[in-house]
């Protein structure tokens, strides 16, 4: 089991830009070049590998610079159907929607 689990928003925050570094300090790009590429300024890097507050923008951005957007993939995977689960159903998945009011409606007169 991952010790990412027990950790706090926070500190979750302060990993991902820990290991954002590691991966462009293993690309050997400092981070005004990878700001460059990216389209951000030095500092939205700056804060975003120390943790403190960025947004999905410049995430993106940076994975995109570092040629790493299979990060996005891992971060957030597809959903799939499980074919087996499909054979179990006995309905289609349909949306999920307001249920209807079983009592009907009176008219005010």
């Amino acid at each position: 089991m991952s010790d990412l689990q027990f950790k706090s928003p926070k500190e979750l925050q302060t990993e991902l830009g820990r290991r954002i570094r590691l991966l462009r300090l293993s690309r050997n790009i400092d981070q005004e070049s990878a700001a460059e590429k990216a389209g951000i300024a030095r500092t939205a890097l700056q804060h975003l590998e120390a943790g403190r507050g960025s947004s999905v923008q410049t995430l993106v951005r940076i994975l995109k610079a570092l040629n790493y957007l299979e990060g996005i993939e891992i971060l957030a995977p597809e959903p799939t159907i499980n074919p087996l689960a499909l054979l179990q159903t006995k309905k289609v998945p349909q949306r999920a929607r307001r249920r209807k009011r079983s009592e009907p409606r009176t008219e005010n007169p």
